[in-house]
């Protein structure tokens, strides 16, 4: 605590370059981060819906959530075989 306060008030802080605009909290980096965190929350709210609410046991929650990733990752490839055919890639 000692340590921040004489930070601040002998203006060490002045000597600090500022965070790039890259790792700023408005860039595509960090909004990419926080939807990814987001997502998991997500997964994890489900999972516990899932496990809790509807009884399933906690490798028929896992199972579901890898067929759900499989079948999103089939959906994708698909679109991007679609997307790739017509620009003639």
């Amino acid at each position: 605590k000692a340590a921040f306060i004489n930070f601040i008030s002998d203006e060490e802080w002045k000597s600090i370059e500022p965070v790039s605009s890259w790792f700023g909290p408005s860039s595509f980096l960090m909004s990419s981060m926080s939807a990814l965190f987001k997502l998991s929350m997500w997964i994890r709210h489900g999972h516990g819906y899932l496990t809790e609410n509807l009884g399933i046991p906690v490798w028929g929650s896992y199972a579901v959530f890898g067929l759900a990733t499989l079948f999103l990752g089939m959906v994708l490839g698909l679109v991007s075989e679609v997307l790739g055919a017509d620009c003639g890639f």
